[in-house]
């Protein structure tokens, strides 16, 4: 589906910059730049919604919105929507060299309040129609999204909890909980001010969205977005459409997602997502889907579907298990979904996230709809894993050198050593890469552009050669995950020079601008 190219994988919250968090300012045009002098086409990102738990990008309360903590508060300052004394950082913000994600909240919040402020009052016409438009055009999730967002708010406390201080929505008033209209008005009378607040970050997250967006294609960078399989429990898209989740009477989980054991952890992974019921999707054409892979093709110019084995079949757990080992795979109409995927966007823009446990059948669905797989070469070396070697990868592919949920290359190759059969693997990997083993980034980076696969993605740490310190997840841990973030010094001319060398050597460099980054034809 690709055409040849070549891309960087980078979360926007691995960014650097004064607040303790990435975002879409000026560090994210520099970050765009640089892709531009080392000649790719694609910055990819993990999922851009708003917090979830762990501060996991794969647990967000929305499907459909942005992370108000990406919105730029110099952005914001450039507008006049700030003073440059708000910008001030925090010591700790100024000094830290991981992401902060609650510090930042602290931070920023206020900051995005008095931008509210300022916008209601002082906006010009043109900015007050653009924000009725978009509020309009984005009705069918941003009004339910916003008044969750209203409800669930630490700072207010206009829903009445039965008995506890939770704030899950399971447990709020049960006219507000199940939804019934005249709960719902009243609500939304008295959280106006604070729902229409809600409305407004995620309209200031979109029009910043879209100027980078905008940016990076004047430089022929596409943007990969990432798809979760699954949804937040704690969301608003299961209290706006309970019917579409085993729940039972009160909103609680009946039964949750998750992995059983594999590659990744050997008891599996418990992940406790709701999980659908495909009935109830498919006798409403699968809308819901349909919206949710619309708002992020809004987004972005293609969509990596994490956990694309969840579209043939899926591992049900029940609630009350505490261990993924317990439960049971059932089937998901995969097949179903993505023709309906594929009529109502005139196509596939899709990369499958094909790694685990995965089937013929799996293989098969994919095929069936041309959506090209992923190969990762830290997968390649061990015994019984040579469809991972490039040797013997096809065109319709993408190659990484790691994912999110791998170490670092480098990290992964030290790794390697202290076994037996990691020194075979390491062995392995010398040879095959024709390596000495002192720069095996650069390395893996090489195989994985001069393979055949249309599309090799690389994470950011393995350009820069950081070890596991540098890494992004951990699988089945709840803490320390998603907090590297990059020293902007390290973007070296050197390193741009050396990557923008190997893509072109490789024939991977950028299409014109304007030209279609996907092969025309089947």
């Amino acid at each position: 589906m690709f055409r040849r190219a070549s891309g960087i994988l980078l979360h926007l919250s691995s960014l650097p910059g004064r607040h303790g968090l990435g975002d879409l300012g000026p560090a994210a045009y520099r970050f765009a730049d640089f892709l531009h002098r080392a000649g790719q086409t694609w910055w990819q990102m993990l999922p851009i919604g708003p917090l979830g738990g762990s501060n996991s990008p794969y647990d967000s309360p929305s499907s459909h919105a942005g992370n108000p903590l990406f919105i730029s508060l110099e952005l914001l300052a450039q507008r006049r929507l700030l003073d440059e004394e708000d910008l001030a950082p925090s010591r700790q913000l100024l000094l830290t060299r991981r992401s902060r994600y609650q510090s930042n909240m602290r931070y920023a919040g206020p900051r995005l309040r008095k931008a509210f402020e300022r916008f209601r009052a002082r906006a010009s016409p043109e900015d007050r129609r653009a924000y009725e438009e978009y509020a309009h055009d984005n009705r069918d999730w941003l009004e339910d999204f916003a008044l969750f967002s209203a409800l669930r708010a630490p700072a207010q406390e206009a829903v009445e909890v039965r008995g506890s201080s939770s704030s899950a929505w399971s447990s709020w008033e049960p006219g507000v909980r199940d939804r019934a209209p005249a709960a719902l008005s009243s609500a939304l009378g008295r959280l106006a001010e604070e729902v229409d607040f809600h409305r407004y970050l995620q309209f200031e997250f979109d029009r910043q969205w879209q100027s980078l967006r905008g940016y990076c294609a004047e430089r022929s960078i596409r943007l990969l977005g990432d798809l979760p399989m699954f949804v937040a429990y704690e969301g608003a898209d299961v209290w706006s459409h309970p019917r579409l989740f085993f729940l039972d009477a009160e909103g609680k989980r009946t039964v949750v997602a998750g992995v059983p054991p594999d590659y990744f952890s050997q008891t599996g992974q418990r992940w406790g997502n709701p999980l659908y019921r495909w009935d109830e999707h498919a006798e409403k054409s699968f809308g819901w889907f349909v919206s949710r892979v619309g708002r992020t093709l809004a987004r972005f110019d293609a969509v990596r579907l994490d956990h694309f084995i969840g579209f043939h079949r899926y591992w049900e757990i029940p609630a009350e298990s505490e261990s993924a080992t317990v439960g049971r795979f059932l089937p998901a109409p995969g097949a179903a979904l993505l023709e309906r995927l594929r009529a109502a966007f005139n196509g596939l823009p899709f990369l499958a996230e094909d790694l685990g446990l995965v089937t013929p059948e799996v293989r098969a669905l994919a095929e069936r709809f041309e959506l090209p797989g992923m190969r990762v070469l830290q997968f390649a070396f061990g015994e019984g894993a040579e469809q991972y070697l490039p040797h013997r990868y096809t065109a319709n592919c993408a190659v990484y050198t790691g994912t999110h949920d791998n170490d670092t290359a480098v990290g992964w190759f030290e790794a390697l050593a202290p076994t037996a059969e990691g020194r075979r693997e390491r062995r392995r990997v010398l040879d095959y890469l024709g390596s000495n083993g002192r720069q095996v980034h650069w390395d893996l980076i090489r195989v994985a552009s001069m393979s055949v696969a249309d599309l090799a993605i690389f994470p950011l740490q393995d350009l820069l050669g950081l070890g596991s310190r540098a890494r992004m997840n951990v699988p089945g841990t709840a803490a320390g995950n998603w907090s590297w973030r990059f020293e902007e010094a390290a973007l070296t001319p050197a390193v741009a020079e050396h990557m923008g060398k190997l893509t072109a050597l490789y024939g991977r460099s950028p299409a014109a601008p304007g030209d279609t980054p996907f092969r025309s034809g089947p």
